[in-house]
């Protein structure tokens, strides 16, 4: 909720960079196994990601470009995958997911978003792994779970030096994965209990996902593909 509330301050347009790579070891060779044989990764993790670029912009979509590539012979569909989104406001974005036993652990994850103002960035926690059966990129509490959110202020003064150091916001505080899926639970109830209207949500949820399986059709037809 911060990073997107502060992105939507940085001007426009803006550059979206996002990843979430995962290396596959012990159960999570399992996990990932299991989820690409229904969905390649940027369509499976892709519209969380996507309804994030949705939400900084606020903008139409309006051009999608896919890439992908089989790594795993032991998956039944691509393993490796990359998306790139033009927005009707000039702003641009790309996902990037890999699953696997031969993913690296470098910039496995990358939430970084760039306007005309300056930048905001989700540091993740790099302290190496003590599991060696789990990968760092394999551990579902990193997938949500950060360290710190960078601001950076790109306004420069007369001898061209920034006027503003960056900004280090703790996020120690925040909830882990599962309290997060507890947090979804709760909400769901209450949108019953409550009779709330999600209309705006489900909006959301189908366009992110409409985005991503333009991505899909993209690898598939070797072309950019044009949304409505």
């Amino acid at each position: 909720v911060k990073f997107i509330e502060i992105g939507r301050t940085l001007g426009k347009p803006l550059v979206m960079r996002l990843n979430l790579n995962q290396q596959s070891s012990g159960p999570a060779w399992q996990w990932h196994k299991n989820l690409i044989d229904s969905l390649i990764p940027i369509v499976d993790c892709g519209v969380h990601y996507v309804d994030v670029m949705c939400q900084l912009t606020g903008a139409k979509p309006v051009r999608v470009h896919g890439i992908g590539a089989a790594l795993w012979g032991e998956a039944e569909k691509q393993n490796y995958g990359h998306l790139h989104v033009t927005f009707d406001d000039g702003s641009v974005g790309w996902y990037e997911a890999g699953w696997g036993p031969m993913m690296s652990e470098t910039a496995f994850f990358v939430k970084d978003v760039v306007g005309p103002k300056g930048s905001v960035s989700l540091v993740p926690n790099d302290q190496p792994r003590t599991d060696a059966g789990l990968s760092g990129s394999a551990d579902i509490d990193k997938h949500t779970k950060t360290d710190a959110i960078r601001i950076h202020h790109a306004a420069v003064g007369a001898d061209k030096n920034f006027t503003t150091p960056d900004e280090i916001l703790s996020m120690e505080d925040e909830p882990g994965h599962q309290e997060l899926c507890d947090r979804e639970q709760a909400f769901f109830l209450k949108a019953i209990t409550e009779d709330l209207d999600l209309s705006d949500a489900m909006d959301a949820a189908v366009n992110s996902l409409r985005i991503v399986l333009a991505a899909e059709q993209s690898i598939a037809e070797e072309r950019v593909v044009r949304l409505d």
